[in-house]
């Protein structure tokens, strides 16, 4: 079996228990800004994904460094199944599980999630303007922007929906001028 497929048996369970508890307690909402928080402590600080991760540690250890790192940021159910998880030593899957947990939670509502890559930061109506048409486009409830500045594409925007990506770059137009003049 290989390393992802292990993880993957690992991370399921724990995103998908979540999932439940928070739609359970009618608090899933809550918990997907939580867990979107955590992922990006754990996305900015390496350090602390390092930390988490060396299984010479001690579990205490661990999990007073969660208490005091999330302890006022997050909701208590969620810091008990960060503990959770560092008792059963699942701990370095932290980002695996929230990755999934979002992936679930935007099924689960029907939210597409678009994943935009511009050259400049985009303006609030340009913004909006992206997600009224990826909603229509997608028939979902909701559309959630991730947004990536590249330089290289000197102006424009790609968007990627799932498999599908729709490229309005200039990078993209000349490649496509390149090809149908060659």
């Amino acid at each position: 079996m290989t390393s992802s497929a292990i993880a993957e048996q690992v991370v399921d369970p724990y995103a998908e228990a979540l999932i439940s508890l928070g739609s359970g307690q009618g608090i899933l909402d809550t918990f997907a800004a939580d867990i979107r928080f955590i992922a990006a402590v754990l996305q900015s600080t390496p350090e602390l994904t390092q930390f988490l991760s060396n299984p010479v540690i001690k579990v205490e250890v661990k999990k007073s460094l969660l208490q005091q790192v999330f302890a006022d940021q997050i909701h208590p159910l969620l810091l008990n199944a960060l503990k959770l998880l560092t008792d059963r030593r699942r701990i370095m899957f932290l980002g695996a599980v929230c990755q999934r947990f979002l992936d679930l939670q935007r099924k689960l509502q029907n939210i597409a999630l678009a994943q935009v890559t511009t050259a400049v930061p985009l303006t609030e109506a340009q913004q909006q303007s992206i997600c009224e048409r990826v909603q229509d486009f997608t028939q979902a409830s909701s559309v959630e922007l991730q947004t990536t500045l590249d330089p290289t594409l000197l102006g424009g925007v790609i968007i990627k929906v799932g498999s599908q990506v729709i490229d309005l770059s200039l990078r993209g137009q000349l490649r496509r001028l390149t090809l149908q003049l060659t």
